[in-house]
């Protein structure tokens, strides 16, 4: 039975609706909050949220390490709005004591298409989802200014890029678990599957 396991960050941020949305497509998933919790899931998924909070709480738990490391060797991992800014090389306004795991080629601007009271709904074409554009939920989302020759750009909008994939690794910064729209988890999904060796089937 192919049915992945997979891991949401649940320090801070909307885990929950990752949880439901991961469900949705065919997934087991999973809260996890310590480095045993991760060492058990295929994949893991970084929630939107405060990504400042987030990574210096990854450090507290003893995560961000181990997180580090399972990116290095492969593990698919997807992050949304916050957890784009958590999977960057490197970030253009890095608050105080912030850190990322890293794991794609790309430089990102944190809030980028503004404040809290400037956020908007949009539909974006996602390169890799079929169908009708994915209805993207942009709160205080950052941009990716660029990114490296490895990194593969899936959507853009206007005229600035917001969802990236290189290898495993798969971001947006928009929030598609807030939609009801399961179809960016789904491309996940399969991605996660598609890592796993017959043997861990």
């Amino acid at each position: 039975m192919n049915t992945p396991v997979i891991g949401v960050l649940a320090l801070q941020g909307d885990v929950r609706e990752h949880l439901i949305a991961l469900a949705a497509a065919d997934a087991v998933a999973r809260p996890v909050r310590r480095p045993e919790e991760l060492a058990e899931v295929d994949a893991l998924v970084l929630p939107g949220g405060e990504s400042t909070t987030i990574s210096k709480l990854a450090v507290l738990f003893g995560l961000m390490e181990p997180l580090r490391a399972r990116v290095r060797e492969g593990m698919p991992v997807y992050g949304t709005c916050a957890g784009l800014i958590l999977l960057a090389d490197k970030i253009l306004d890095p608050r105080s004591g912030q850190e990322t795991i890293g794991g794609i080629d790309m430089i990102v601007r944190r809030n980028a298409f503004g404040r809290q009271n400037e956020s908007f709904e949009a539909a974006v074409d996602v390169k890799g989802i079929e169908g009708d554009p994915v209805e993207g939920v942009f709160i205080r989302a950052p941009w990716v200014e660029s990114v490296g020759a490895a990194a593969e750009v899936l959507a853009e909008h206007g005229g600035h890029i917001v969802a990236v994939r290189q290898d495993n690794v798969l971001a947006t910064s928009f929030h598609p678990e807030l939609t009801g729209d399961h179809r960016v988890h789904a491309l996940f999904v399969d991605m996660v599957r598609a890592n796993r060796t017959p043997e861990s089937l």
